[in-house]
């Protein structure tokens, strides 16, 4: 058991990077946290691109249940940040509903127990989105406040983790 935690900023090589730390393994499952939207043929085309480079070999499962980081093998959870975007939408955090700031922190205290009580090799990649600019909106700040959160917690427990820039992965820890 390992956790290896890739951080970059956007089109920065993280993802890339964290497939080549699985290259060659056989029993790979690829969580992917995000499914092309109906009518953004935008997306669609960079989940097309993220597919095809995948071994043929690996396992694609389309999730954000944190119980899925429980199963055994080697893990790669791509992404971190699609993961956290997609629990505001299932807790209803953007369209401020009672409760919701509780529930997010419930499934994002989920998503760190998992990935801390795994007994698989996973490596997981997250865009680190605290170099830019405060956003101007309430929402913005409240995903990049959460994101930078959850990237803290799985970094405080991870066993290695990366921060890829130009496509230079440096090793942190």
């Amino acid at each position: 058991m390992s956790r290896v935690l890739v951080l970059g900023g956007s089109r920065s090589g993280k993802s890339a990077h964290a497939e080549s730390l699985v290259a060659g393994r056989a029993d790979v499952v690829y969580l992917a946290t995000s499914t092309p939207a109906a009518g953004d043929g935008e997306w669609a085309r960079r989940v097309a691109a993220h597919r095809a480079r995948r071994p043929a070999g690996w396992t694609t499962l389309e999730t954000t249940a944190p119980s899925d980081l429980l199963r055994g093998g080697t893990v790669l959870v791509d992404s971190v940040t699609t993961w956290v975007a997609a629990l505001m939408d299932e807790t209803g955090v953007w369209a401020d509903e009672p409760g919701a700031l509780d529930r997010l922190a419930g499934r994002c205290d989920a998503l760190v127990n998992s990935w801390t009580m795994t007994p698989a090799h996973v490596v997981a990649v997250s865009d680190e989105v605290g170099l830019g600019v405060v956003p101007e909106t309430r929402s913005g700040r409240l995903f990049r406040d959460t994101l930078g959160e959850v990237n803290q917690r799985l970094a405080g427990t991870a066993d290695e983790v990366w921060f890829v820039v130009a496509g230079l992965p440096q090793r942190l820890r």
